[in-house]
């Protein structure tokens, strides 16, 4: 009784897509599931609002600590150290975020859920896009949350508020984009744990080898080309370039081209390995 409860919980219902050569409605069944899917996620962040606070905690220390600890020893020219920051600090926010990905994923298989799915009458693409969906909402509010808090610390964008949008969405799309990879991840690792080892040590250097915190200028000169061109670097460039002013074309049109290839790239293969992996 125990278990049927516990499933009837975990396994939400979905559509159930039909077997059908249409292609419009094979398409609606399988959005119809990815909604589905997508709600248990952010109804299951719900339930543990101790993981969603500490989610939050980390890019506010991260604000905190560069803005009133190493922001008087780290020189930017054109602005104050704060406006520099902050762009770095969403893109690096939501990167981290993305990790979640493929913690959840991993949990999921662990705990047999997926293949509960699995047996479902589903959209099998329904299980990664509703995964990383949900993930996309939890960056979305993360994002809100740190904005408060840049604000508050002195952060002020001098573009507009649709400059300030627009380098908030390309910041959300290579977010979404990097979720898809950390799927493959999750798909792979044997549980939570080695996830979550896997992702950080691949995330780390793009996040830290890069513009966010101090200029490209200041780094070696072996480290400068990889920092500024590599997608996080450009990324965080364009995202600077809308709030506060500079070269933009250039910079948002890399950082569009970084994140679709990566969708191009990663959502085929985060599907196959979903195939193959259960």
């Amino acid at each position: 009784m125990t278990t049927t409860a516990t499933t009837a919980i975990s396994a939400p219902t979905v559509s159930g897509a039909p077997h059908s050569d249409n292609v419009g409605v094979r398409l609606r069944w399988a959005v119809a599931d990815s909604l589905t899917i997508t709600k248990r996620n952010i109804l299951s962040y719900t339930r543990i609002p101790e993981a969603l606070f500490f989610s939050t905690v980390q890019p506010i220390m991260f604000v905190l600590l560069f803005r009133y600890v190493f922001g008087g020893s780290i020189n930017v020219t054109g602005t104050s150290y704060v406006n520099y920051l902050m762009p770095g600090i969403f893109v690096q926010t939501v990167a981290f975020g993305s990790v979640q990905t493929s913690v959840g994923l991993a949990e999921d298989l662990q705990k047999g859920l997926i293949e509960r799915f699995r047996a479902l009458p589903m959209a099998r693409s329904a299980v990664l896009a509703g995964r990383t969906t949900a993930d996309l909402c939890r960056n979305v509010l993360t994002v809100v949350i740190v904005t408060v808090v840049g604000f508050l610390v002195g952060f002020r964008p001098t573009t507009g508020v649709l400059p300030y949008v627009a380098g908030i969405l390309l910041i959300l799309l290579f977010a979404y984009a990097l979720s898809w990879g950390f799927a493959v991840i999750g798909l792979s690792a044997p549980n939570s744990e080695v996830a979550q080892v896997i992702a950080f040590p691949l995330l780390f250097p793009l996040t830290f080898a890069s513009s966010a915190f101090v200029p490209v200028a200041n780094m070696p000169s072996w480290l400068q080309g990889f920092a500024t061109y590599q997608p996080v670097s450009v990324t965080i460039t364009a995202c600077r370039a809308l709030m506060l002013g500079g070269e933009t074309a250039t910079w948002v049109i890399q950082s569009l081209l970084w994140s679709i290839g990566l969708l191009v790239v990663l959502v085929p293969l985060a599907v196959h390995r979903y195939r193959t992996r259960i």
